[in-house]
């Protein structure tokens, strides 16, 4: 079995910042990528940053967080990390962490989620 534990969110005003964390445990063999989701209410969830796993980790953005948000990860520890800096109202979502696997069980392995609020 394989777990995604998120954790780091919460209720944050308008410029504010936040660090979230995605620490997987179990059965991971060897990881491929890890991404960051965020759903809102009423709206598909998105594809928010990731990050490949190889000799010099690539890392990707959505247009919407660029220049904003950075992913980065700790290979001894199995965690990925977003850190999130001048929050804006509309960064407001449920955020998930998502795993894929180079070997079985390859997945998709996805968090429970964490709730980001950005509000006065």
């Amino acid at each position: 079995q394989v777990q995604l534990v998120e954790s780091g969110g919460g209720l944050v005003q308008p410029g504010g910042s936040l660090r979230l964390s995605c620490a997987a445990s179990g059965s991971i063999s060897r990881i491929y990528s890890m991404d960051w989701y965020r759903q809102a209410p009423g709206k598909q969830r998105e594809l928010v940053a990731g990050i490949r796993i190889g000799s010099g980790d690539s890392t990707n953005y959505s247009d919407s967080v660029k220049g904003r948000f950075t992913i980065t990860r700790d290979t001894a520890k199995n965690t990925v990390y977003l850190q999130m800096n001048s929050l804006k109202p509309e960064d407001t979502a449920v955020y998930y962490c998502r795993m894929l696997l180079s070997l079985p069980p390859y997945g998709p392995h996805w968090g429970q989620g964490t709730q980001v609020t950005v509000s006065s």
